[in-house]
Formats: structure tokens, C-alpha cells, sequence
């Protein structure tokens, strides 16, 4: 079958090239999905250029599919062949068919297409997590950086929706124009603009945003460090810390840790953007043969939200 494959990491404009994979081998708890469309994560761009360990000999991206299941788990589980259905493999995905676990998809209804589903899986989950991480949000003083991807669109919509005063952060006005329409209070384009105090920051551009968003929390409040976007690294005087806010704390954010699995998360989502309640920001949407043009464009930070690709 045709699929996406690694391109050399030294060139930038080959970061993956069409080529031939293996079809997928399922194991017993797997299904098989027929992928009618993708997202492009940024960590999956920084695993192609190298800055990411790949995990395993073999890799290929993909981790955010929509499509149709093909083959149902020779285990009985998941849905039946004919299904369309969301998933969330760990890899893979970028390819004409894909083995998917039954409990890292979901069911689509009629009124949500493949283009918009592709673009749910781990933004859309990892947004649900974070808002589990912060805790209850209603009436709290929320900030958020690197606000204008696909994670903060989920993030800004439905913590707004819980009753959170958010304030985002973007690196310009233009990019997040969308968020104070999904219910953003106030827009901000550096963490130098924020006055605080905040009960809740959720930090995901790294380097030296974390230590001027934390200068900014509130006494007893919670920052939760969920991305390094600036491939910056931290550095964190923990003296100035504890002359700060009395008891604030840091939570470091894994998505993967969690006690829901992915299916209930992707049900969760479909469900919502089914009833009008959340509104995937795709930026961009484009035939799978320019994957390439797309990772370069996510790189140069020229798509707000989600990019998807579709398999023709």
C-alpha cells in the first residue's frame, strides 16, 4: 500500500516522501481502518527533523486518522466492518490503511466528516485532559500560551465553556483573532503583557515563557507545563519560586497518563462537535501528496490550528 515514509532529516524540504509500506498486521485487539483523511501534530514534524527520538526501527507518523474500518478485531471488540470511525494510533497513520487498538477509536456519526475528525485526536484529547489536570475552572483566572495551535483552539473553547476568565497568548494578534470568537476574555501576544495573578497557567511554549508565566500565578495557584514549543529548554531558579506566590505549584502534563482511555476521550469529542459545542480550527485542508508543503508551512508557523490531509 501506498504510505508517508520518513525523507531525510538533513533535507528540510523532504521531511517525508510517498513511498511503499507493508500492510497492516493487527493484532487480535486491532482493527483495521481504511484512512480517508490525517492531522499533522507538530511533535510528529519534530520526530522528522530529528529533534525527536524515534521511538522504534520502522517508525512512520501518524497519529490522528479518520476513515473507515475495513477489518473489525479478530477479538470481537470495536466496531464492525463498514464503521467510520476516529482514531488515535500511535503511529501509522499516514497511510492508505492503518491497524488501529478498539480502544483508541470511536464511532462517527453522519454530521461529523472525516476532515473534521482527523483533526480531534490529540489535540482535542489532550485539551480534555489539561482541563481535568486544572481542576474545576468555572470563575478562575486562566492563562494560556501558545495559545493559537490546535491544542489552545480546543483549550480556549471548552474552558471558556466551563466558566474560565482565559486569557491567551499568541505570538500575534492576527493569529489569534479566532480564539476571543471561541470565548476568549483577552488576547494578549507575550507573557510580558500579563498582569495576573492567575489560579490557573497552562504553559506550552518552553524557555523563558515558564518563568514569566509562573512570576505571574496566584497564591495557591497551579501551572500546568504541557509543551516546549520554542524547543527552548527551561530554566528555572527555584529560589525566585519560592519567594513567589505561597504555595503555588508546577504539574508536568502527559497526555498519555490518564485514567479514561482514548476511545472514551474520542467519544466525548465527537459528541461535542455533534451538538454544535466545540469547533475544530482547521487551518488548512489539502490532498496527501503535499504533506511535505504542509509540515513545512506548520514549521514557519503559517497555518492556525489544525492541518489536515486527505487521501484521495
Amino acid at each position: 500500500m501506498k504510505a508517508m515514509l520518513p525523507g531525510s532529516a538533513a533535507d528540510a524540504g523532504k521531511p517525508v516522501v510517498l513511498g511503499e509500506a507493508a500492510e497492516p498486521d493487527p493484532a487480535a485487539d486491532e482493527t483495521v481502518v481504511a484512512v480517508e483523511a490525517y492531522s499533522v501534530n507538530r511533535g510528529e514534524t519534530f520526530q522528522l527533523d530529528g529533534g525527536l527520538d524515534r521511538r522504534w526501527a520502522g517508525w512512520r507518523p501518524g497519529k490522528d486518522v479518520a476513515g473507515t474500518v475495513v477489518r473489525a478485531a479478530a477479538d470481537g471488540t470495536g466496531p464492525a466492518a463498514g464503521t467510520r470511525v476516529v482514531a488515535h494510533p500511535p503511529a501509522y497513520g499516514w497511510a492508505e490503511r492503518v491497524a488501529v487498538p478498539t480502544t483508541s477509536l470511536a464511532e462517527l456519526p453522519d454530521s461529523v466528516d472525516a476532515v473534521t475528525a482527523a483533526a480531534l485526536p490529540l489535540a482535542g484529547i489532550t485539551a480534555l485532559r489539561l482541563l481535568r489536570a486544572a481542576g474545576p475552572l468555572a470563575g478562575r483566572r486562566v492563562l494560556l500560551t501558545g495559545a493559537s495551535g490546535g491544542v489552545g483552539h480546543y483549550l480556549t473553547e471548552l474552558a471558556a465553556a466551563s466558566g474560565a476568565d482565559l486569557t491567551a497568548v499568541t505570538a500575534t494578534a492576527e493569529r489569534g483573532a479566532r480564539l476571543l470568537q471561541l470565548g476568549a476574555a483577552g488576547l494578549l501576544t507575550s507573557v510580558d503583557e500579563a498582569t495576573g495573578p492567575y489560579d490557573v497557567i497552562l504553559e506550552s511554549v518552553g524557555g523563558t515563557s515558564l518563568p514569566r508565566a509562573l512570576a505571574r500565578l496566584a497564591p495557591g495557584g497551579q501551572l500546568v507545563w504541557f509543551g516546549q514549543a520554542s524547543r527552548e529548554p527551561v530554566t528555572l531558579d527555584f529560589f525566585d519560586f519560592f519567594k513567589g506566590p505561597d504555595q503555588a505549584r508546577i504539574t508536568h502534563f502527559d497526555y498519555t497518563a490518564s485514567d479514561a482511555t482514548y476511545a472514551q476521550d474520542l467519544t466525548a469529542l465527537v459528541r461535542l462537535v455533534g451538538t454544535g459545542r466545540l469547533h475544530p480550527e482547521i487551518g488548512t485542508v489539502r490532498d496527501w501528496s503535499h504533506t511535505a508543503d504542509v509540515i513545512t508551512d506548520l514549521r514557519g508557523r503559517r497555518i492556525r490550528g489544525n492541518a489536515v490531509l486527505t487521501v484521495g
